[in-house]
């Protein structure tokens, strides 16, 4: 994947405006996946959330994207309730990545990545020589230059999420939401597109991916949200203060070790087990803000 700076797509975001989750609250069927969740996604950093299956991760993003109104608490974006927003104006705003994303038609690769730009067309307009520029370098950011006019059916698991990544990037907006991003890719790709989102947020983008790749998180994220304790406590704060075996092991009831930089994933803990984890002390669990990130092995601490 080429990680060449692109100015095109990657510059100083005067848009960026912050994201705030304000006593953030979602119950699904009499149980809190999690509540009084405050945090301020600021730009510039990338943030994961982590968790167990069904502890709210996707159900997370999409009350951060402004898709639906929280149970409880507030999300707002530049200071303004991020549900009252348009669609349109909340689509320039906001780029938000599902898991899967189904397509009605069989379109080519660069049609679909051309979607990311309909919210900048003016109505029945077609798309100008800029919006083609901006389509050809997210397909190239993503490792797919040469795949624009291949059909999406003809492309595997991996290369379709890649396109929808690129579509993605396509949107430029100020804020990417991200669910599950590197699930269908090899780990080249995964390693990549996670330093290409490094790379956004130096330029002053704002980051949130749900990630199940627990390495993955602890290299790429400066601040981690942890969901899956009892009663639907949501721990957020620095990604090397939240992302240790202290903290993750009861809330994926594993016995976690950390070695040469790496967890190492042991046995399952005892059913009686409640995930209640350490919590780091108040002085480690930082507002979600940009800053310095911690220096995992094989990596350059100082790297943006």
């Amino acid at each position: 994947m080429d990680l060449a700076p692109s100015p095109s797509l990657i510059e100083e975001r005067a848009d960026a405006a912050e994201l705030r989750a304000s006593g953030l609250g979602r119950r699904i069927g009499g149980r809190w996946l999690y509540r009084e969740l405050n945090a301020f996604f600021a730009p510039a950093t990338v943030t994961a959330i982590v968790g167990p299956n069904g502890s709210g991760k996707t159900t997370l993003l999409r009350d951060l994207a402004g898709l639906r109104r929280p149970a409880e608490g507030s999300v707002t974006l530049g200071g303004a309730s991020l549900a009252d927003r348009r669609p349109a104006e909340r689509a320039r705003a906001l780029a938000y990545l599902p898991q899967t994303t189904p397509l009605a038609y069989d379109l080519p690769a660069r049609e679909v990545v051309m979607l990311g730009r309909s919210p900048f067309l003016p109505r029945f307009a077609a798309p100008s020589p800029g919006d083609h520029q901006h389509v050809a370098d997210a397909l190239r950011r993503v490792g797919l230059a040469d795949a624009g006019e291949r059909r999406v059916s003809s492309l595997s698991g991996g290369e379709r999420q890649r396109v929808m990544l690129a579509r993605l990037l396509a949107t430029q907006a100020p804020l990417l939401l991200l669910d599950e991003p590197t699930a269908s890719l090899d780990v080249g790709h995964a390693l990549a597109f996670m330093d290409l989102c490094r790379e956004l947020a130096a330029a002053g983008t704002t980051v949130i991916a749900a990630l199940h790749d627990l390495d993955l998180a602890r290299s790429s994220a400066d601040a981690a949200i942890v969901l899956g304790s009892e009663g639907g406590a949501a721990i957020a704060g620095a990604a090397a203060s939240l992302l240790t075996p202290s903290v993750l092991g009861p809330i994926f009831a594993v016995e976690l070790r950390e070695i040469d930089g790496h967890l190492v994933f042991e046995r399952s803990l005892q059913p009686s087990a409640t995930r209640t984890p350490s919590q780091p002390s108040e002085a480690d669990r930082p507002v979600l803000r940009s800053g310095s990130r911690a220096g995992t092995p094989g990596r350059d601490p100082g790297r943006n």
